[in-house]
């Protein structure tokens, strides 16, 4: 049976098929409702790439950045929060408030039919700054994670990739699907 990853961001798409070549791309942004849990979340987009394409393994995914200067936020809402003010905004704020420390999170959703879920996580700790670099996508530019000298925006994709949030959910999925041979 087929793995797809459904999802409306090309670049997620990319960064998923480097460790899962077979995987297969649902281009959709489905929808996303609002909770602070994060599986919660994930589990209803599943739910929903079942009423989208009724054939098949679903995999979704969702990435969070939680500021310390405010108290956690914006969490599961970065998407939307993301969508509101832009990198050099968002900069201000953590530097305004005096604290710039943050912690991104990948939480990968795996559905083998719509009643068995799994979720992986993979999480850095870094600092906000000013938008540097013009690679990457989303918040790259203003993530600098601990232990580094880049914003995952001037960091080649393997080099993003060998270390990124992402990765360390996606080796989790990956080590899973190996064990139970999907």
């Amino acid at each position: 049976m087929s793995l797809y990853f459904v999802t409306g961001n090309k670049n997620k798409f990319k960064e998923f098929r480097l460790e899962l070549p077979k995987l297969k791309h649902l281009y959709k942004d489905l929808p996303e409702i609002q909770d602070l849990d994060e599986k919660k979340v994930l589990k209803a987009k599943l739910l929903e790439a079942f009423q989208y394409h009724s054939q098949g393994q679903f995999i979704v995914e969702d990435t969070s950045v939680y500021l310390d200067c405010l108290y956690g936020l914006p969490g599961p809402f970065a998407k939307w929060f993301m969508t509101a003010i832009d990198h050099e905004k968002l900069f201000h704020i953590v530097k305004t408030l005096g604290n710039n420390k943050a912690q991104v999170k990948t939480l990968i959703g795996y559905a083998k039919n719509k009643h068995e879920f799994h979720f992986f996580e993979g999480s850095m700790t870094g600092q906000i700054v000013f938008p540097k670099g013009k690679k990457g996508f989303g918040w790259d530019p203003i993530f600098k994670p601990d232990g580094f000298l880049k914003t995952y925006a001037q960091m080649t994709r393997a080099e993003k990739m060998s270390m990124s949030m992402r990765r360390k959910a996606l080796n989790k999925l990956k080590t899973f699907l190996e064990k139970h041979g999907s």
